[in-house]
């Protein structure tokens, strides 16, 4: 069992996500897994062009750190999202990131991984911007196990309890990778959403000749 945590913060190891980043992944670990942890600040994620290649020819033009980090996500069974709240959402590298992976939102590429994601606030919107990345994550074909948001300038000590709490989420993810857990309302939205995406692909057969090939190989087309 592999859990990768990719944090979206510029401060480094005195980031105070990181440390719920990292307590996630110190749960999860404790549950037998593998983890990894990425600093996203650290790595060259270039904006999206929309030029449409990925769904063409499933490659993307642009050299950079992206095609690495994403193969390294690829072969997760989990992934725990971290970020601060930069005015109601994500700072750009996270931003950066999740727009690079609209080839993957059309594939539903990471389908049957399940995930989760951890946001600290200075005063508000902890809660929205960790709602957000889960959010992405479902949109990816994720199953998401819960979250964790925490406003440390309203009361600093907080954090403390925060990350006994991304802790027990950590292991909540391990189990859910372990099938322990089972959501079958998230099943559904899932099922939905692949069937909506097979045919938007399968409309746009001859531009996203790539796409189509995926849902063919993966047994989706219809």
């Amino acid at each position: 069992m592999k859990v990768i945590g990719v944090n979206a913060s510029p401060k480094g190891k005195d980031s105070n996500t990181l440390k719920l980043v990292q307590a996630v992944l110190a749960g999860a670990q404790d549950e037998g897994a593998e983890t990894e942890l990425v600093d996203l600040y650290t790595l060259r994620i270039e904006y999206c062009t929309a030029c449409g290649t990925c769904y063409a020819k499933g490659e993307c033009t642009l050299l950079d750190d992206f095609t690495d980090l994403f193969d390294r996500m690829m072969n997760a069974d989990g992934i725990v999202l971290g970020a601060p709240n930069y005015i109601d959402s994500v700072p750009a590298p996270m931003k950066a990131l999740f727009d690079r992976m609209a080839d993957a939102i059309h594939c539903q590429m990471l389908t049957g991984k399940y995930g989760c994601s951890v946001c600290t606030a200075g005063g508000s919107g902890e809660h929205e911007v960790m709602g957000y990345m889960n959010k992405v994550l479902t949109t990816l074909g994720v199953t998401t196990v819960g979250g964790i948001g925490v406003a440390i300038g309203r009361d600093p000590t907080v954090l403390g309890k925060a990350e006994k709490e991304a802790h027990a989420l950590g292991k909540k993810l391990a189990q859910s990778v372990r099938g322990e857990y089972t959501y079958p309302d998230q099943d559904e939205v899932h099922r939905q959403r692949r069937e909506y995406f097979c045919q938007l692909v399968k409309f746009n057969k001859d531009r996203f000749a790539h796409e189509y090939d995926w849902y063919v190989r993966m047994g989706w087309m219809k």
